[in-house]
């Protein structure tokens, strides 16, 4: 067996956070009985090829996404449907949603390599968006073209951090809050005005939301919830409960459906967020990929 840690440089803040992380990880790896090797990625999707690669072996890898949710994702997507290759999160990024679903109290288990390699490996589900993988929750409409647009707005120095999220909402909201999709699940079509879709396997996402608090990432379904077009001041109004997993508060507004897969299609091009990843698309499938990736569980969780 082998380890592999794959280390995104700008996740964890600082440079010197950054330093100290990555002489932490050099550190464990020395310590390990089995093969290292310690990898930083230098551009998009580099985790991605480096995965693939091993995965053309059948030599059994632990791969550690040593960042936040976006150096998950492209660790997922590396090494999605391959039975030989596990995946965990050394969460050192800013939001940290996915671990989330493991309960908010261990999320220090994540920052302990000694718990993640002497973990269990658990086959957990993955959404898949036209070929490509989430892990979490993916999601098309306002929150998706937000999730796009905070990245934008927190490189200005003048703004930054967490303001740039709120910079990004309010921007969006002027843009307007609606979207007409023709949206098919089970089997019905129906063309609609929505707010926004999302579809979750995990629990949390866009830095604490949890929309559907009952998710469970290893049943073989998705939960999705459809937000109706409401107006800003409404949106205003009703946020703060799709964000607290109060859905079933509001049936009037956002119908909830379990199931394993659902379509999206737009006359216009649209954003898709995948676990915070950004794609547009005309038309979109979310489909359930039941236990298609092994995902490593910290000792002791």
């Amino acid at each position: 067996m082998k380890h592999l840690f794959i280390i995104n440089p700008v996740a964890g803040g600082k440079k010197n956070d950054q330093e100290a992380v990555r002489h932490e990880i050099e550190a464990f790896a020395q310590s390990l009985d089995a093969p290292s090797e310690i990898y930083v990625t230098k551009a998009p999707l580099d985790a991605t090829r480096k995965i693939a690669q091993y995965a053309q072996t059948e030599e059994m890898l632990y791969v550690y996404a040593c960042g936040g949710d976006g150096t998950l994702n492209e660790c997922v997507n590396g090494a999605a449907l391959h039975k030989h290759i596990a995946v965990t999160q050394y969460a050192i990024g800013t939001g940290n949603d996915f671990i989330k679903s493991f309960g908010e109290e261990n999320a220090d288990k994540f920052r302990d390599l000694s718990a993640l390699s002497a973990g269990m490996v658990k086959p957990i589900d993955l959404i898949d968006c036209n070929g490509k993988y989430g892990i979490n929750i993916c999601s098309v409409g306002i929150d998706a073209r937000v999730s796009k647009d905070v990245h934008k707005y927190s490189r200005i120095p003048i703004i930054g951090g967490a303001t740039g999220y709120v910079v990004a909402l309010i921007a969006n909201v002027i843009k307007g809050v609606s979207h007409k999709f023709k949206v098919t699940a089970g089997g019905k079509m129906e063309e609609t005005t929505v707010t926004l879709i999302c579809a979750c396997n995990g629990c949390f996402y866009g830095g604490g939301f949890n929309p559907v608090p009952e998710a469970v990432i290893d049943d073989g379904y998705l939960e999705f919830l459809i937000v109706k077009s409401v107006s800003r001041f409404k949106l205003a109004k009703i946020v703060k409960k799709y964000a607290n997993g109060k859905y079933k508060e509001l049936p009037e507004l956002i119908t909830h459906i379990k199931g394993s897969s659902m379509e999206i299609e737009s006359d216009i091009e649209f954003v898709v967020n995948i676990d915070g990843e950004a794609i547009h698309e005309n038309k979109i499938s979310f489909n359930i990929v039941p236990q298609g990736i092994n995902f490593i569980l910290p000792e002791g969780l």
